[in-house]
């Protein structure tokens, strides 16, 4: 697991770490059945909250990325390819609905926001 944390960033940072730790679950990264860090060494780590963590590794639980079991810890959830390529098409649909309807907000077409894509990419 490989996480940075910014404390620059507009994102809390509960959510930096889900979405880190989500992508590289999805990216495969991260297999089926590999334990995460306990969320006192991971704060420690981390040097952040044991609550942002805490609240970081519910979020991945609440998604089905990761399971609990009660006295072992918290494992990567067990996956087939084409659910990894489901959920990953879904995460990724989700935050384009957000970004679409920013983008739609400044007066920007499909193509100016390609482009613009493009560019980063």
């Amino acid at each position: 697991m490989n996480v940075a944390i910014s404390n620059s960033s507009d994102k809390p940072i509960y959510q930096q770490l889900f979405e880190q730790i989500s992508a590289q679950i999805l990216k495969g990264e991260l297999e089926s059945g590999y334990c995460l860090p306990p969320i006192r060494q991971a704060a420690q780590e981390l040097r952040v909250s044991i609550i942002t963590v805490k609240k970081a590794w519910e979020e991945l639980e609440r998604c089905g990325l990761i399971n609990t079991v009660t006295g072992k810890g918290c494992f990567v959830a067990e996956f087939s390819p084409d659910e990894i390529l489901q959920i990953r098409n879904e995460t990724v649909l989700k935050q384009m609905v957000s970004d679409a309807s920013y983008y739609k907000s400044f007066g920007l077409s499909i193509e100016e926001v390609v482009e613009l894509l493009k560019k980063i990419y």
